[in-house]
């Protein structure tokens, strides 16, 4: 049986308890085939382990799970506040712009152009209400998908931040990073909120021609918009275009 120290250090108590469990077991049982290959079952399940924890990261090791960093914006300071601009009117032109994503490449929304594109400009990585309302946008994404339209979210984050964010959350979509200047495309958008140095929670669709055809600023920064209103509004898009 491993040794005592080894398993508390290393080995989750369930783990420890189960291992416990067999010594105390396969002592009990007679030799034969059968216990053979139990034992090079645990055997293979030891090693298992051992391989795991010689890739684990240093993190893991102090007992920090991926989890516990994807949860860590339930217990971050609150974001509030009034909403201090107007969007851009429904039927100007969206203005063009080139961001990169968190691998660094550089996506414009021009190259979208002849497909209905939803801008999603939000405050902040890891913050409480940025968390939430990806997260619901990545759990519709087929909603997006079967509409046709590219969703494209938008913050002052660098694109490191937005590498690290969109792995402990899972998303698939862009993440893009008005990073430098800092700012610039939210205040192209009319979102961008100077005393607070980010952007409003605010969102913009626009057509396959590059219009705007819906614009929505949140009146706190806490709210969240409405996703039933945002897909009424691909749908409304997708029959006019078909029209």
């Amino acid at each position: 049986m491993m040794d005592q120290q080894f398993a508390t250090e290393l080995y989750p108590r369930r783990l420890h308890d189960l291992e416990e469990q067999f010594a105390e077991l396969a002592g009990q049982i007679p030799d034969s085939p059968q216990k053979q290959a139990l034992s090079v079952l645990h055997g293979i399940t030891q090693e298992l382990w051992r391989n795991l924890r010689q890739q684990g990261t240093p993190l893991a090791e102090r007992g920090v799970q991926l989890q516990d960093i994807a949860d860590l914006y339930q217990h971050a300071p609150a974001m509030e506040g009034a909403a201090v601009n107007e969007p851009l009117p429904v039927g100007s032109a969206a203005p063009d712009f080139a961001l990169p994503d968190c691998s660094g490449r550089l996506i414009s929304l021009s190259e979208h152009r002849g497909q209905a594109v939803v801008l999603v400009f939000y405050p902040l990585d890891w913050s409480p209400g940025c968390s939430q309302q990806l997260d619901l946008y990545q759990q519709e994404w087929e909603e997006f998908q079967q509409r046709g339209a590219e969703l494209l979210a938008i913050s002052v984050d660098s694109l490191y931040s937005h590498g690290a964010w969109a792995a402990v959350r899972g998303l698939n979509f862009p993440l893009l990073a008005d990073f430098n200047p800092k700012g610039e495309v939210a205040r192209r958008y009319s979102v961008y909120r100077e005393a607070d140095g980010f952007a409003e929670r605010a969102l913009y669709v626009v057509d396959d021609e590059g219009i705007i055809r819906y614009s929505h600023v949140s009146p706190f920064l806490h709210h969240v918009p409405d996703l039933a209103e945002l897909l009424t509004t691909l749908d409304d898009l997708t029959a006019r275009q078909a029209a």
